[in-house]
């Protein structure tokens, strides 16, 4: 390449010594506008050339997301810690700038080693960001472009440093950021604007990251404001492929991380979450497979119980069951059949809500079972056939290859329908258990297509081979399995 006086331009080699350069000269700009704004405080005009200066310079470090290898050093130069204190700077725009440098120094999509990442994350969050990007959402007026920007930009490097659990713990449980963003999801806006849906985007990666966050989600009354931004989605869908839309599942993805904790399920039953979500699968469109999800994650676990309870006092049990007998997706058999085996693990023996359970099993002759039946024949096929393909890949492979496959032929037989099969497995062992009607209905169906109790009998003692049984929860599905199986023999 050749300049206008037709010399070679030799391409500046980016390594240490031109990083030692860059961080000097950046450093000098901060000292200098830093001296002129306290000698010339009252008169902007004698220091804005330097603040233009130390702009230039910090829009000039984007350059380092193409030499991750120098992260390292840039945060032993402690060029990284200037850059953070910048978020303090008086010039907001200064700020902005430098919040945004952050972010694209963090993005995923720089080619950084975890270890390079971690150094220049390590250095940030050391300096003190976590605060001063919280100070600064105080401070922006979204009213302007500019801050609006510097809103975005501030949730996407929350979203950058939530990819390592330990910081997106550290987000939830040291700064007021959960409670942030909970406030700026319910700000009225009369369209769904960007920073309305990445706020609601950044909470449920902090909530799927850590149980700890959705813990302190439930303190700040978390469940309820998010069910409130729910309501208006009861009956109304949202425009399709609109920040609306992003906002509504991400409301669903927070509350569904929510109600996997004891605490969660407990403030979902208290403000009626079980009655909007029979509401949304009764009648809503779009929201109607996100709330049978929701519904299905609050009523499992062994501290569902409650919300089982619930979900048979507000007369949900004609909403679930009136919705399985008709045809549905893979995804929506999976949720029913997983509510159908939470009530019936966890509703207390004899009480009046198992027994309208048990009651709505049988009920029409058997339709239920008859429905059962055909969905089990039916994932039991998809099963066999990938089971099939295994074995045959198997005998191909030697001992070592097959214990690298594992996981491979896991996830296979889970896509072909295992866990579905498995659950309704358990439905009719708890059926055949405590019912001796529902008992010869399902023994004289599956004798239909030569099956017996034998096949439902390999399934759980399949699922009990496979627990582990170091946490309470695993504990209690040992002994439920366990017991299960007494009554196929």
């Amino acid at each position: 390449m050749t300049g206008e006086d037709g010399e070679e331009i030799v391409p500046e080699k980016i390594d240490s010594a031109w990083l030692r350069k860059l961080a000097l000269n950046f450093e000098k700009k901060i000292t200098k506008n830093s001296e002129l704004r306290a000698k010339f405080e009252g008169n902007p005009q004698k220091f804005m050339g330097s603040e233009a200066d130390l702009d230039a310079d910090i829009k000039a470090l984007s350059i380092l997301t193409e030499h991750s290898d120098l992260y390292g050093e840039f945060a032993k130069l402690g060029c990284v810690g200037s850059l953070v204190g910048l978020l303090a700077h008086e010039n907001t725009d200064i700020a902005i700038d430098a919040i945004e440098i952050i972010s694209e120094l963090t993005d995923e999509d720089v080619e950084a080693k975890q270890v390079q990442w971690d150094e220049i994350v390590d250095a940030m969050i050391e300096a003190d960001l976590l605060d001063l990007l919280v100070s600064n959402f105080s401070r922006f007026d979204e009213g302007n472009e500019s801050d609006r920007n510097g809103v975005y930009h501030a949730l996407s490097v929350l979203e950058n440093l939530a990819s390592r659990a330990s910081i997106a713990e550290k987000i939830g449980q040291e700064t007021s950021v959960l409670k942030w963003l909970l406030g700026r999801m319910q700000k009225r806006e009369s369209r769904i604007g960007q920073n309305k849906q990445y706020a609601a985007e950044v909470l449920a990666i902090l909530l799927q990251s850590s149980p700890i966050n959705r813990k302190k989600l439930c303190e700040l009354d978390g469940v309820d404001l998010l069910l409130q931004l729910l309501a208006p989605y009861r009956k109304r869908d949202p425009t399709k492929g609109t920040e609306e839309e992003e906002f509504v599942e991400n409301v669903f993805d927070c509350l569904t991380c929510v109600v996997d904790e004891p605490g969660g399920k407990q403030k979902f039953v208290e403000a009626e979450g079980i009655e909007l979500a029979l509401l949304m699968i009764k009648e809503g469109k779009m929201s109607k497979s996100r709330a049978l999800r929701l519904t299905d994650h609050a009523l499992g676990g062994q501290s569902g119980a409650e919300a089982c309870e619930k979900l048979v006092v507000v007369a949900g049990l004609k909403v679930v069951f009136g919705l399985f007998m008709k045809n549905h997706d893979g995804q929506a058999n999976e949720h029913l059949l997983g509510i159908f085996s939470s009530l019936l693990r966890s509703l207390p023996a004899n009480s009046a809500g198992r027994i309208r359970t048990l009651a709505k099993f049988v009920e029409k002759d058997y339709e239920k079972l008859g429905k059962l039946a055909k969905l089990r024949r039916d994932y039991a096929f998809r099963v066999a056939n990938v089971d099939d393909e295994i074995r045959k890949e198997q005998v191909q492979l030697k001992s070592e290859q097959r214990e690298e496959m594992a996981d491979e032929w896991d996830s296979r037989r889970l896509d072909a329908g295992l866990f579905c099969l498995q659950t309704i497995d358990i439905i009719l062992a708890w059926l055949i258990a405590e019912d001796g009607g529902a008992s010869k209905a399902i023994q004289s169906l599956l004798a239909e297509h030569g099956e017996s109790f034998a096949g439902i009998k390999g399934t759980i003692q399949e699922q009990l081979g496979s627990v582990v049984g170091d946490t309470e929860e695993e504990t209690m599905t040992k002994e439920m399995l366990s017991a299960l199986l007494q009554f196929l023999t």
